[in-house]
C-alpha cells in the first residue's frame, strides 16, 4: 500500500463526506425486531418500542441494586436496542401535571400578549406554541409545582442512566394545536442542529460522541391519540453511524416515511430516546386536541470547559488588532480566522432562544461568525464593541 492510499483512507475515515452512509445498510438496520424476552424489566413492546410501568419504576428506585439493573437495561435500549422507551404513568399524580399545564398556558398567553412568537427548529413558525426555557420559567412561576414535577424517579433515572450524575436539565414546552403540521424528521442536538456543511467540519469520532452528550425526553400533558400527532420514531436508526449527514437526504427521509412508528400516549407518560434516533412531531389532524408535551433535553455535566473565560471582553480587546492586521496585510485571511477561533465563542449554544430564536436556520449566529463578518465589513471597533454587548444581552436568560 503506497503512502497516498494510506493517507486517503485515513482522511475518508475521519472526515465524512456529505454523501456518507449506505441506504441498504440503513434499511437493514431499521428492519430489526424488538423481542420482549431481551428486555426482562420491560412491561411489553409496542411497534418495536419498549414500554415500562411507572409504578414498577418507582418501586425499583427504592432498591439501589435493582435501580442500577433497570438503568443498565435502558442504556442498552438507547444504544443497541430500539433507541426509545416509553414509561407509562411516569408522573403518578396527574394533578401535578395539570397544574404544570396551567402554568405553561399562562406563560404562553403572557408571551403572546407581549408580542413574542417562538419559532421552532424543525417546523414552520406558528404551527405550534412553544415556550423556550420552560424549565426556568416553570420554576419561577410555581416553585412548589416545579419541585413535585421534577421529583419524578422516571425523569431522574433515565437522565442518570444515560449521562451519569451531575446532568444538566433543560426543557421546552411544545403545544401542537389542531391542524398543526408535522416536523421534518431529524436527529437532535448537537450535530442534528447543523447544516451538512457544518457537520463535515467535525471528525468522525465526534459523530460517535455527539449522541452521548444529551438525552431527549418528553412528558405528555394530555392524552395523545395518534390523530393528535404524537412523535414519530424510526427505531434502531440511532445506530447508523453516518446518520447525522444522511438523515436529510431524500432516500433516508423516504425510509422514515415508510417505516416510522407512532404510539398513543396518556397524560403523565414519559418518552426518552437517544438524540440520534430519527424522529419528528406528527400532524395534529384532530379537531379539538391541543397536544402539549414538555420536551426535556438533558445534557452531560462534562460538556463544559475547565475555566470561565470572558469572551466578550476578549473579542472587544482583540478586534482592533485584527482589524489593523487585516488592513495592513500583516496577517492572512486564514491566520485571522485562526485568531478568531481562539478568541470568540464558536458555538451558538447555550443561549436565550426567546431573544435569539432560530429564525432562518437551526441556530443563532455565533460570536465567531459575527466577528468575522464585522472584520470583513471593516466595522469600527466602537461599533463592534456595541454589537458584542447587544449579542451578550440576547444570550442571557
Amino acid at each position: 500500500m503506497d503512502q497516498r492510499t494510506l493517507t486517503s483512507r485515513r482522511r475518508d475515515k475521519v472526515w465524512l463526506d456529505s454523501q456518507a452512509g449506505d441506504i441498504e445498510a440503513f434499511k437493514a438496520l431499521v428492519a430489526q425486531k424488538t423481542r420482549h424476552e431481551d428486555w426482562p424489566l420491560s412491561a411489553g413492546v409496542e411497534k418495536k418500542v419498549l414500554l415500562y410501568d411507572g409504578s414498577a419504576v418507582r418501586d425499583i428506585a427504592r432498591d439501589p441494586e435493582a435501580r442500577r439493573e433497570l438503568m443498565a437495561e435502558w442504556v442498552e435500549a438507547f444504544t443497541t436496542g430500539p433507541g426509545v422507551i416509553v414509561i407509562k404513568n411516569a408522573i403518578a399524580d396527574l394533578a401535578v401535571v395539570d397544574r404544570a399545564t396551567e402554568v405553561f398556558n399562562a406563560i404562553v398567553k403572557a408571551e403572546k400578549e407581549g408580542g413574542k412568537a417562538a419559532a421552532d427548529h424543525f417546523a414552520k413558525p406558528g404551527a405550534n406554541d412553544r415556550i423556550w426555557n420552560s424549565l426556568q420559567k416553570h420554576a419561577l412561576a410555581d416553585p412548589d409545582n416545579f419541585a413535585r414535577y421534577y421529583a419524578s424517579d422516571a425523569i431522574a433515572m433515565a437522565s442518570e442512566a444515560w449521562l451519569g450524575r451531575g446532568y444538566q436539565m433543560t426543557a421546552q414546552m411544545n403545544r401542537v394545536n389542531p391542524g398543526g403540521k408535522a416536523q421534518v424528521p431529524h436527529r437532535d442536538y448537537h450535530l442534528g442542529f447543523m447544516s451538512p456543511e457544518q457537520m463535515q467540519a467535525y471528525p468522525g469520532h465526534i459523530h460517535s460522541v455527539s449522541p452521548l452528550l444529551t438525552l431527549q425526553g418528553a412528558i405528555a400533558h394530555c392524552d395523545m391519540p395518534v390523530e393528535s400527532g404524537p412523535t414519530l420514531f424510526l427505531p434502531y436508526s440511532q445506530s447508523f453511524f453516518e446518520g447525522y449527514l444522511a438523515f436529510g437526504r431524500p432516500e433516508f427521509q423516504a425510509v422514515f416515511a415508510e417505516s416510522h412508528v407512532q404510539l398513543p400516549l396518556s397524560k403523565g407518560d414519559a418518552v426518552f430516546f437517544n438524540p440520534a434516533l430519527m424522529h419528528g412531531a406528527g400532524n395534529n389532524v384532530s379537531d379539538d386536541i391541543w397536544r402539549m408535551a414538555n420536551l426535556l433535553q438533558v445534557s452531560s455535566a462534562f460538556g463544559r470547559a475547565m475555566e470561565s473565560v470572558d469572551r466578550d471582553a476578549m473579542c472587544k480587546a482583540v478586534y482592533p488588532a485584527l482589524l489593523a492586521a487585516r488592513t495592513s496585510g500583516a496577517l492572512t485571511a486564514a491566520e485571522i480566522e485562526n485568531a478568531i477561533a481562539a478568541t470568540a465563542e464558536g458555538y451558538a449554544f447555550p443561549t436565550n432562544l426567546d431573544s435569539a430564536p432560530p429564525v432562518g436556520g437551526l441556530a443563532p449566529k455565533t460570536q465567531n461568525t459575527m466577528m468575522a463578518e464585522a472584520l470583513e465589513a471593516g466595522m469600527e471597533p466602537e461599533a463592534f464593541a456595541a454589537l458584542v454587548e447587544t449579542q451578550a444581552a440576547k444570550r442571557r436568560a
